[in-house]
């Protein structure tokens, strides 16, 4: 399991060129106007781990299997899109169908690429966008809302409910406020997600800078930054256009490129790791003589639900998970030394699922 990103923005920020880094294709029409994505490409990438690679040389895995993740680029949306300007209509469609939002905003000048709106403005491009989407959540909900209403003035409880998670909605939207900041419990947050608010879904900014500011970023960034942090919401830096070059790079020339450039790695392991705090995801792997696998679970998923994720006859004959700390495993030089040392648990039916648990399932056929 991984998720489903979408790349949005305004044209001409560079959301076609991430996703060709991202995805190491040119299968994204990167192209100086407007709309040159007319479809939503879509891409699965391997999620790059560092602990698959030294679980694979403990356990001598004859292959390797990264969990993946799907970032789907859509194209540029526009002032008015909520009225269905710039070929509106489609594109919120295309968003409304992902997880989480990766909101790419220009922090670069170059003169040879034209803005959309003719200035260089990254928090402006992120309301403008962002109000879009607003837009047409209240359009949609209000709609929707009416019949809701009805029923529950009848007394119907499911539409009473229902009607109660719309109106925070409506509250916030009405005021100019994303739908993602309704103070939800526990037991509201899934149906309050089944409302397909594309204001609700968590987002993600990312600040594509020029090749020199790649390593700390530049005051276009940093006035990202801060409305990030204000909003609570998760924030990378990012040179599209470097990421592009190391993608097409053979695999022993990447690292002294990024080194050269003052950075550690690419910018798609921080953009990765930034998504999997959006959405609360971690990761837990088996590993065997035949092969080392990542799995990805939602954070606080039990071990049943880990073991459903490989194979839903797992879940459903669950008897109990053997499991192993990353470290554990990596200190002790695998299972065995594991096993010797007492670090291998039998975990139950109970047992929360940790990032970098290394876990073998039991189950009745």
């Amino acid at each position: 399991m991984g998720f489903k990103c979408g790349i949005v923005g305004l044209p001409n920020v560079g959301k076609s060129t991430l996703f060709n880094a991202l995805t190491q294709t040119a299968a994204a029409q990167a192209a100086n106007y407007p709309f040159c994505t007319i479809e939503p490409n879509v891409g699965d990438v391997a999620v790059p781990d560092p602990r698959l690679d030294k679980l694979a040389q403990i356990a001598g895995s004859a292959q390797e299997l990264p969990t993946r993740i799907t970032f789907v680029d859509i194209a540029g949306l526009v002032r008015g899109a909520s009225k269905g300007e710039g070929l509106g209509n489609q594109f919120l469609a295309n968003i409304r169908e992902v997880d989480a939002v990766a909101h790419v905003l220009r922090c670069f000048v170059d003169d040879d690429i034209t803005h959309v709106e003719g200035r260089i403005d990254p928090v402006g491009d992120a309301d403008t966008v962002e109000t879009e989407l607003m837009l047409a959540d209240l359009e949609s909900l209000e709609r929707r809302a009416i019949p809701i209403e009805k029923k529950a003035k009848s007394g119907e409880k499911e539409a009473k409910e229902q009607f109660a998670l719309m109106s925070k909605a409506l509250v916030l939207l009405r005021e100019g406020k994303p739908a993602r900041q309704a103070e939800l419990t526990p037991e509201e947050r899934e149906p309050y997600r089944q409302l397909g608010l594309m204001t609700q879904k968590p987002v993600l900014y990312v600040c594509n800078v020029d090749e020199a500011s790649a390593a700390k970023g530049n005051e276009y960034s940093n006035r990202a930054e801060e409305k990030a942090k204000r909003e609570g919401a998760a924030c990378v830096v990012i040179s599209a256009r470097i990421e592009e070059e190391v993608a097409q790079l053979p695999e022993g020339e990447r690292e002294e490129f990024l080194h050269s450039l003052g950075l550690e790695e690419p910018g798609l392991n921080r953009l990765i790791r930034a998504g999997y705090g959006l959405l609360g995801l971690i990761t837990f792997f088996t590993a065997g003589p035949k092969e080392a696998r990542a799995w990805t679970v939602t954070k606080g998923s039990k071990a049943p639900q880990a073991a459903g994720v490989i194979h839903t006859d797992f879940e459903h004959g669950f008897i109990r998970a053997e499991t192993i700390a990353f470290d554990d495993f990596v200190s002790l030089n695998g299972e065995a030394g594991a096993k010797d040392a007492g670090k291998m648990r039998l975990e139950g039916k109970e047992y929360i699922v940790q990032d970098g648990d290394v876990m073998h399932f039991r189950f009745n056929a």
